[in-house]
This record gives C-alpha cells, sequence and structure tokens, in this order.
C-alpha cells in the first residue's frame, strides 16, 4: 500500500513509500524545506 510522508514541523510530504496494512509509519528523515532530520509520519 503506497503511502506518503510529511514531515511533522513543516507538514511538507517528502518521501513516498510502501507500507503493509495495519502498520503505523514513523521515520526520521530529512525536510528538505526545514534543513535538518524531523521526525516524518505517514500521510494519505
Amino acid at each position: 500500500m503506497p503511502i506518503s510522508l510529511a514531515c511533522t514541523e513543516c507538514t511538507a510530504r517528502n518521501y513516498k513509500t510502501t507500507k503493509s496494512p495495519g502498520d503505523y509509519v514513523e521515520l526520521k528523515k530529512f525536510c528538505k524545506q526545514c534543513k535538518k532530520h524531523t521526525l516524518h509520519r505517514e500521510t494519505k
């Protein structure tokens, strides 16, 4: 199931990934707009 990952600070959708149903995805990734590593959560 494809999902987008959004930055928790600026809400920019920077990454796309896949996941299995029932899982919740939270990853620490680099945000190009904040210019730092922030927590990214899954969005639709």
